[in-house]
């Protein structure tokens, strides 16, 4: 598993609130998918220029988004 993969596994987890009391930290498995669709996105908005000189980049990045529902 690469770094950034590492990172990203890092940022799924999150604070849980346990029905006992107190907290723990669980793996958020929509939240991982979410963030590999958006470090997908940067991606391609990195390739896109704002004067449209990288067109295909710019339709990769809103074809991701239509296709995971980002906005």
């Amino acid at each position: 598993m690469n770094k950034r993969i590492r990172e990203l596994v890092d940022e799924a987890y999150t604070e849980v609130m346990h029905e006992r009391g107190g907290t723990y930290m669980a793996f958020d498995k929509a939240k991982f998918a979410e963030l590999i669709v958006q470090e997908c996105i940067d991606i391609c908005d990195a390739y896109g220029m704002p004067d449209g000189t990288s067109q295909t980049a710019m339709i990769l990045s809103a074809a991701i988004k239509r296709k995971f529902g980002v906005k």
